[in-house]
């Protein structure tokens, strides 16, 4: 049943066993990131199993390499569970995204959802076919619940598994700000950022997608449960089958859960040195995992673990050791320094905060800046004087702008010419892995498609803006400008992404930027960093579905009809609704737009739940007019907030340009700049030594990008699980991580999802709380206290 490009026609219990034996063969050690200049063997020749398969060990490890092109994908169980999945996703990130403890739950909650649901349906529905004979056929049961229908169902949820950036402003206007900001206005400013990145996705996959060293781990976690869903395999003595382990973990991490989650969540972060001293600023300062440098801090929740950084089992090992070392230079070489050497007046504000503060150490007023008009206001901000930072958050501000300038030197140093050759086409057979020759079978996407679409985004996406310039203030260049600069790092940054797992952001560049073109304008400056920070991740996003699909062998073009339907849908329904045509003719009109993809669903879902919460529960997100055990904290929120202050409200110029009080952090734009240009003059120095090409600068200066929100706890609970895993497992007992690695990831995520949600459901519904001092986040009440004599903040002791 199953094909490969070297036996095209065995049998299908011949294939099974050549698919099994090839799997567990092991590729060559992977020694760095880079495209393989490895010469192959003649494709006339004889070839070894190994040069059937993909040249990264990980992926030779977990993705089959067979393929059966009859297997029907487009199904009415794939549109009724892909919808769905995606809109229950949508609904639930969005839910629990303001808590004070954000809960990501992943796509693979909804893929191990429907696979009972999908048996059920193939079972249950009738196998008549509709219209018979003519173009537009279809059945409501093609047959047996298959691996294909189940990943494009996978796809779809994708686009509700995680959180949409643009609803950061509608927070921010509403909440923070107190500002009107309609629903539709909402809507198209979500809607536009969601699909705008698609078009240059669709661009860049030869460089992005096809390579077989752009190989996108976290894909591999997906990959390895679809085979222990859809794979039979026999027990091994005194062993688990993998479906078995997987549930196995799966129950385990679910009722474990129930722990951090409501009994004991002083679990998410143990900081015991804060017990040992309960009365001292600086032993708590150092010790807290929530708002210190967390020396000591122990976390034991999966959710605290992975949810900024991601799960640390589908993390490389050198990925994990370049975070680890940007992680211990930020936090306890460079910010120590900076806080006690009182640089900016560190000593007179927290350690660790993502807050605003005035120069005595208190709470900045905002709205006392704002004019009537929503702008800046000089006069009140020269007043009240200049604002001040946190030690993390100015010196992660100085990363972020390294993390920039590191990417692009990187890329083009060790990647240049691969994308150079890739430009002119060059795509060498000898670079292309079994994957990859599979996929040639199908039709593939013309790249104008793309380009076309690309072109439709943008043209609605000024649109709205200048229709609606009031209430965005962004213009029609500034469209343009955040176009060009998320097209222009969607690249280098996609290259950082396919091979580490790790994505340094835009954010930060893009609000210097506007804040420098355009001041005093906050809400031009969110929008103006939503389209070009946010179209870049999509863009990344729809890759990395790519790439899954290139995995499991979806065709290529089912792959584009499933994601662009919502696009076709909106440039072309005022048409179809115009068109004189017969009732048959709309109804197979009306079925095609209903392979709705998870962008337009999410994009309803996560706005109506945003909106739901915001007008429904009392002072959200206001951490002064909230009870002390109330989650709706909104951490990420405040984050976005206080940038569009700095950034878009009074403008880098006053905050780190010749007027402001932190101009020399743009000297981290040179270090930036010159630290991936060592490492390529020492790989140069000495070719001999592999382990130099394992210093990925990018990664590891952009390590705390997520910080603040993250905290010291998340990054050292994750680079713990991500060394056990990457170096002490996949070393010593590669046979147990080839097999339960990315399955274990997978069961974590989902334990943990399904118990969050029941948590919720049964006792967050009634507000049933349980006090006790196990319930007490870290126990380090006084790590946010300033150590400056004379400075008086409520709650903490005041220094002579």
């Amino acid at each position: 049943m199953a094909s490969s490009s070297r036996h095209e026609h065995q049998g299908q219990e011949e294939e099974e066993d050549q698919e099994h034996q090839e799997h567990h063969r092991h590729g060559h050690e992977i020694t760095s990131p880079l495209l393989s200049t490895r010469p192959s063997t003649s494709r006339t020749s004889p070839e070894p199993q190994e040069e059937e398969n993909s040249p990264i060990e990980q992926v030779a490890l977990t993705v089959p390499v067979g393929d059966d092109p009859d297997t029907p994908v487009l199904t009415f169980r794939m549109w009724v569970l892909g919808t769905a999945s995606c809109f229950v996703l949508s609904f639930l990130n969005q839910f629990f995204w303001y808590r004070k403890e954000p809960l990501t739950i992943t796509a693979i909650s909804a893929q191990i959802a429907v696979v009972p649901l999908g048996h059920l349906m193939a079972a249950a529905l009738p196998e008549r076919a509709f219209f018979r004979g003519r173009p537009y056929e279809f059945t409501l049961n093609p047959g047996p619940f298959n691996v294909k229908e189940h990943v494009l169902i996978t796809i779809f949820a994708n686009a509700g598994a995680g959180t949409v950036y643009a609803i950061h402003i509608v927070t921010a206007v509403r909440v923070f700000y107190g500002k009107q900001l309609t629903f539709f206005v909402s809507l198209l400013v979500v809607l536009t950022t969601q699909v705008l990145g698609f078009g240059w996705a669709g661009i860049l996959r030869r460089y992005l997608v096809e390579p077989a060293t752009m190989w996108w781990p976290s894909n591999l976690v997906q990959v390895s449960l679809f085979r222990a869903l859809h794979e039979k395999e026999e027990r091994r003595k005194g062993g688990f089958t993998r479906n078995q382990f997987f549930m196995v973990a799966f129950t385990c991490s679910f009722i474990y859960y129930i722990f951090p989650g409501y009994l004991f969540q002083m679990l998410t972060s143990l900081s015991w040195i804060c017990w040992v001293f309960p009365y001292s600023v600086l032993a708590q300062q150092l010790s807290s995992g929530l708002h210190g440098l967390g020396i000591g801090a122990i976390g034991l929740d999966w959710a605290s673990i992975s949810s900024y950084l991601g799960s640390p089992l589908a993390s490389p090992w050198f990925a994990t050791a370049n975070v680890a070392a940007g992680f211990f230079i930020v936090m306890y070489i460079i910010t120590p320094i900076a806080y006690w050497f009182n640089f900016y007046k560190a000593q007179t504000f927290p350690i660790f905060s993502s807050g605003l503060f005035t120069s005595t150490g208190q709470k900045y007023n905002i709205s006392a800046i704002v004019d009537s008009h929503f702008h800046f206001d000089i006069e009140a901000y020269e007043k009240n004087g200049p604002l001040y930072l946190s030690t993390v958050f100015a010196v992660t501000y100085g990363v972020g702008f390294a993390s920039l300038t590191a990417t692009i030197v990187h890329v083009l140093l060790f990647h240049g010419s691969e994308i150079l050759k890739l430009s002119k086409s060059a795509f060498q057979e000898k670079r292309v892995d079994i994957h990859t020759k599979l996929m040639r079978r199908y039709k593939q996407v013309p790249e104008w498609w793309f380009i076309c679409i690309l072109i439709a985004n943008i043209v609605i996406t000024i649109f709205a803006c200048e229709y609606y310039i009031e209430k965005l203030q962004l213009p029609w260049w500034g469209v343009l400008l955040a176009c060009a600069i998320a097209f222009f790092f969607t690249l280098p940054i996609g290259i950082i992404t396919a091979t580490t797992n790790q994505t340094p952001g835009l954010n930060i560049i893009t609000e210097y930027i506007i804040g420098y073109l355009y001041p005093g304008r906050p809400v031009a400056n969110m929008c103006f960093k939503v389209y070009g920070f946010i179209s870049m991740k999509q863009a990344l996003e729809f890759l990395q579905d790519f790439k899954l699909g290139h995995y499991m062998k979806i065709p290529p073009r089912i792959m584009f009809m499933a994601q662009a339907s919502f696009i076709i849908r909106v440039i072309y329904l005022p048409f179809l609704l115009q068109k004189v045509c017969s009732i048959v003719c709309v109804m197979k009109e009306i079925l095609r737009t209903w392979q709705v993809v998870g962008t337009l669903i999410a994009a309803f879902v996560y706005l109506g739940t945003a909106w739901w919460l915001m007008d429904t529960i009392p002072n959200i997100c206001n951490i002064e007019l909230l009870t002390a055990d109330s989650p709706w904290t909104c951490p990420a929120d405040h984050v976005f907030y206080d940038a569009s202050v700095i950034w878009g409200l009074i403008g880098p110029r006053r905050i780190f340009g010749d007027l402001g009080t932190y101009s020399a952090v743009n000297w981290f734009f040179l270090g930036g700049a010159i630290a991936p240009l060592l490492v390529w003059l020492a790989h140069k120095a000495f070719p001999g030594q592999k382990w130099i090409l394992l210093i990925n600068m990018p990664v590891m200066i952009a390590a705390t990008n997520q910080m603040p929100p993250a905290t010291a706890v998340n990054y050292s609970a994750w680079i713990l699980v991500g060394f056990l895993s990457g170096y002490v497992v996949y070393k010593y007992r590669r046979d147990w991580w080839e097999r339960h690695n990315y399955l274990l990831s997978a069961a974590l995520d989902a334990g943990l999802a399904f118990m969050a949600v029941l948590i919720y459901l049964c006792l967050g519904l009634e507000n049933i709380n349980l006090k006790w001092w196990g319930n007490e986040l870290d126990g380090c009440p006084l790590a946010s206290c300033p150590t400056a004599k004379g400075i008086v903040v409520k709650g903490c002791p005041v220094y002579h």
